[in-house]
Order: C-alpha cells, then structure tokens, then sequence
C-alpha cells in the first residue's frame, strides 16, 4: 500500500464523516422542536462537516495555493453562518419577545407561579 493509497482512502473517509455531520444537521433541523435547537443543530454539524470535507479535499490537493483556497472558503462560510444564526435567532427573539418554543401540550394556564 503506498501513500497515495492510504491519503486517498484517509481523504475518503473525512469527506465520508463531514457528509454523515451533514445528514445530522439536516435530522435535526427536522426533527427538532423549536427555531433556537434547529439553528443549534444546523450552524454546529454543518461547520464541523464542511470542516471535514475540506480537509478530506486538502489531502487531494495538488499545491498550497488550492489549500490556501479550500481553507479560506471554510473559514468564511463559518463566519457568514454564525452571523446568519445570530441574526435570525435575533429576528426571532424580537418577533415573539421571548425564546420561541413549541406549542405547550397541556393546559393554555400559566403555571409558572405555581397556581
């Protein structure tokens, strides 16, 4: 087995990793139950993904000039999905005042000082 076998097979296998944190990501956007868990799951697993696939494309890359390429565009689309996650839970927070929930399953009472 040479090096080339073996960086292309440790490539296939971070690019492997970074699609199941996406499909995690997209689980959990569905299934989550509200705005602030869904964004928590989609900012988290879809930045340590595309991290992993940009690492499994580095090990493929033919200069440093690629590499620099590949991490820049990792690092800028971490910073533009924490400033979309941060500006829509804001949005958010300010439309509804509060953290926005599922609804409740019980009673439309407030129980919250305990009456």
């Amino acid at each position: 087995m040479s090096g080339d076998d073996v960086r292309g097979a440790l490539s296939l296998l971070l690019i492997a990793a970074g699609m199941l944190f996406f499909l995690a990501g997209s689980v959990g956007v569905l299934r989550l139950p509200d705005l602030l868990s869904r964004l928590h799951a989609l900012t988290k697993a879809d930045n340590l993904g595309l991290g992993l696939v940009v690492l499994g494309l580095m090990l493929q890359a033919d200069d440093a000039f690629e590499v620099l390429r590949l991490l820049l565009v990792w690092l800028l689309v971490l910073f533009a999905s924490s400033v979309a996650c941060y500006l829509v839970a804001r949005s958010a927070l300010r439309a509804h005042g509060d953290a926005p929930t599922a609804a409740p399953e019980g009673p439309d009472e407030d129980t919250r000082d305990g009456r």
